[in-house]
């Protein structure tokens, strides 16, 4: 989903780009074949490396949450998994600077923010939320970086934000979902310092300010309508995910929802581009 994502960015600051600029000049600006499949394997290795390296130092509490893993389960051992986080991290970064220096400087800015939460940031309040909800973001900007001499970033900077609030918005209904075994780790999370229930409504906040704010891709003429349709449809999700975890109190489904209308929203902007 990530590599796909960032090739969606790709396709979207190619067409803001070309449409943005003189008509003589877009002509002379072809789609880049070649970079787009760079950009899918680069976000694909890194985005395999940072699980990886994420499961190397949760050892611990996937021994109480989710026991049936590789690493706990015993089979794949802890080294290993680092050797091979490392290798994707290195062979991901090296191949996103043969694209250009951005694209270069934000998997090498990504690659380090992925070690660090891992090791450290997931175990903390908020922020643990906030870089991986960053992070998943991010492939919108690789994706854009790609045109990064004609403004692509900031072409795709919405889809940015969007994608942000709404893995935030899941990644503190997955703490509540894992506070048991959080606690058990001595982890610092969100919902451990304030309690599910706040926490909870910190979670629906963020992803009602994501389902609000989706329609403005289509408002900037970014999107074709055929975004709004499909984005109603992760709007009603969300809307389902933020009933589930307020009214219903079941995490586990919430997070699942929220996945879905993920999916949902991608699907959205590969057909509004």
């Amino acid at each position: 989903m990530a590599g796909i994502a960032a090739i969606v960015g790709v396709f979207i600051a190619y067409n803001i780009v070309v449409a943005n600029i003189p008509t003589y000049s877009s002509y002379m600006i072809l789609f880049p074949i070649h970079d787009a499949i760079k950009v899918f394997l680069v976000v694909f290795l890194i985005t395999g490396a940072g699980n990886a390296i994420n499961d190397y130092f949760d050892v611990d509490i996937d021994k109480v949450n989710k026991p049936e893993r590789p690493i706990p389960s015993a089979k794949v051992g802890l080294s290993t998994a680092l050797y091979f986080s490392l290798v994707l991290f290195a062979t991901g970064t090296l191949l996103a600077a043969t694209i250009n220096f951005a694209c270069g400087a934000i998997a090498f800015v990504n690659s380090l923010l992925l070690i660090y939460y891992a090791s450290t940031l997931k175990r903390t309040a908020l922020f643990g939320n906030i870089a991986v909800g960053y992070l998943t973001g991010s492939t919108f900007l690789f994706g854009g970086a790609v045109f990064f001499e004609y403004g692509g970033i900031e072409a795709v900077i919405i889809l940015f934000l969007l994608a942000t609030l709404a893995t935030v918005a899941r990644e503190l209904v997955k703490d509540i979902e894992d506070i048991q075994g959080d606690k058990e780790d001595g982890a610092h999370t969100l919902p451990i310092i304030i309690g599910a229930k706040r926490s909870a409504y910190i979670a629906s906040l963020i992803g009602l300010i994501a389902l609000i704010a989706s329609p403005l891709p289509y408002i900037q003429s970014l999107m074709s309508i055929r975004y709004m349709f499909i984005i109603a449809i992760a709007d009603i999700l969300i809307a389902v995910a933020i009933y589930e975890i307020l009214s219903k109190n079941n995490p586990a489904r919430s997070s699942k929802m929220f996945k879905l209308a993920m999916l949902f929203a991608l699907v959205s902007f590969i057909a509004g581009a």
